[in-house]
């Protein structure tokens, strides 16, 4: 028999279905402390305590978000992130993280988390992110999927690139930063603002890890795809 979910409802009053999250948090005080919060802001939110009980919950698919921490009993955040994504579920994952090395560890395991955010954080910061993650689900589901650019074809529904007849296999973090540049094609996109939604807020790290990927991409792309503005950013071109 599975242990009881904590259910927070905001306050009735309004007709539209508040947006549903599920935290995902061994930590009891901050977890109800989030959830409160949360409700307060007008979202429903469900807690549970460990990442088995997370796994299932998250995997009935009715949740708008979900809030996920990394050290867990039972099954770590690492795991129900990759095993959510395997199983062909899209929500938007705000990964919770420790500084003790964990951040550069989630660098690593690249396991599709939409975000992170590095403990001790402002709660005004987490909410911060989590209007941006909804307001990027929004933005996704009212447009289409599918972005084409000469030879270049993107499904950002499906996370699927394909460069000619030819699909192209990218890690997470790669597909992120292309997807930062295809929505907005023949824009320049700055190196801060790919920081911000790919890695985070809270990453401090070396910027210059976005130069990487940006390589990384154009070796399995094409090298004139992406081009540098200096001093401004990266555009992805428009034309072949």
């Amino acid at each position: 028999m599975r242990p009881p979910v904590a259910h927070h409802h905001p306050a009735r009053g309004t007709s539209r279905r508040p947006s549903r999250f599920l935290i995902v948090e061994d930590e009891k005080r901050l977890a109800v402390s989030l959830a409160k919060g949360l409700t307060a802001e007008g979202y429903a939110v469900d807690v549970v305590h460990d990442g088995l009980e997370g796994l299932h919950r998250a995997g009935e698919g009715v949740y708008d978000l979900v809030i996920l921490d990394i050290m867990l009993p039972g099954l770590n955040g690492y795991r129900v992130c990759a095993a959510l994504r395997a199983a062909g579920h899209d929500v938007p994952i705000l990964m919770l993280t420790a500084k003790d090395g964990e951040y550069d560890e989630a660098e690593g395991l690249d396991t599709g988390a939409d975000d992170y955010l590095t403990k001790p954080f402002s709660y005004v910061v987490l909410v911060a992110r989590v209007k941006a993650l909804l307001r990027r689900r929004g933005q996704e589901a009212g447009a289409s999927p599918v972005h084409v650019h000469g030879d270049l074809r993107v499904d950002t529904g499906a996370r699927r690139v394909f460069l000619g007849e030819e699909e192209v296999t990218l890690t997470a973090k790669e597909f992120a930063v292309l997807e930062q540049l295809v929505v907005r094609a023949g824009q320049v996109v700055s190196k801060a603002e790919i920081l911000e939604h790919v890695w985070d807020f809270a990453y401090d790290g070396d910027p210059n890890i976005v130069e990487v990927y940006v390589s990384a991409l154009r070796r399995k792309l094409r090298a004139g795809l992406i081009r540098t503005v200096r001093g401004a950013g990266y555009r992805l071109e428009t034309g072949r």
